[in-house]
């Protein structure tokens, strides 16, 4: 695979093991850091089945298990998160699909020192320049916060 064509197939690159921001497997699918962290912890948990585009395509018991997996992720990245940052705020949940057409759901720490027009309002209300400034994306400087969050998987398990 070329580098960065991870990103034209998150979940089948994931299940092939070669999506380099899988952080865990979980039971319904894979814990993946964001590929951008002006927001530093932002994570997504990716469905393990790409055919799969909205929670209700699931069985009862795999909604309950994404669900359950969206829970255990946004607790590992509070409490990483509040760990590392003490103007740590807490974390949104949000399943969306409106850009990607498989199940995910993000996982975004807010902070108290993030700007007071933004603080309050919906993550994607950000500038766009964020998701593509080079400051902002997925480096060797966020290994620290990816395994805290990895380590607070694993804590969390059951």
């Amino acid at each position: 695979m070329t580098v960065g064509a991870w990103r034209d197939d998150r979940i089948g690159s994931a299940l092939r093991g070669e999506n380099p921001t899988v952080m865990r497997r979980l039971r319904s699918g894979f814990a993946a850091i964001g590929d951008v962290q002006f927001l530093p912890g932002y994570s997504v948990l990716l469905t393990d089945d790409p055919a799969v585009r909205r929670l209700s395509e699931l069985p009862r018991s795999g909604r309950l298990a994404f669900l359950a997996d969206m829970d255990r992720l946004g607790e590992a990245v509070e409490r990483a998160c509040g760990r590392m940052d003490p103007g740590f705020r807490r974390v949104n949940l949000e399943i969306l699909g409106n850009a990607d057409g498989f199940l995910h759901a993000h996982v975004w720490p807010r902070y108290d020192w993030e700007p007071e027009e933004r603080v309050r309002l919906p993550v994607w209300l950000y500038p766009r320049r964020r998701w593509s400034e080079e400051r902002y994306a997925l480096g060797p400087r966020h290994d620290r916060l990816r395994q805290a969050i990895g380590e607070e998987l694993d804590r969390l398990v059951g």
